[in-house]
């Protein structure tokens, strides 16, 4: 499965979360992950209404629209977006990620 694709309402992105880290940062695409770092520990679901919230702040949209359908416990999540499309997503992206899109 690529790291992104569409869906009826939006996209699903494939992520894969490193908590604890200096600071909130898209590192890049590895594999069929978005590598997301999280200044959030892992306990308590800190780590994941981090990762909404940041998600929310790089797209644009209301967390609300940001919904984690897989992966809750671990580090590698499925995350649905409302109300995008994968094209809008790459240029978001290109913005905030140092590696490339």
């Amino acid at each position: 499965m690529p790291w992104v694709t569409s869906t009826a309402d939006g996209v699903r992105i494939q992520v894969k979360v490193q908590p604890r880290s200096s600071k909130n940062e898209i590192i890049g695409i590895t594999g069929d992950f978005l590598r997301v770092r999280l200044t959030a520990p892992p306990v308590e679901g800190e780590a994941n209404k981090a990762l909404v919230k940041y998600l929310g702040q790089v797209f644009g949209c209301p967390g609300g629209r940001v919904k984690i359908l897989r992966g809750a416990t671990g580090r590698c999540k499925l995350v649905e977006i409302t109300g995008l499309t994968e094209e809008t997503v790459r240029q978001q992206l290109s913005q905030y990620c140092r590696d490339g899109v």
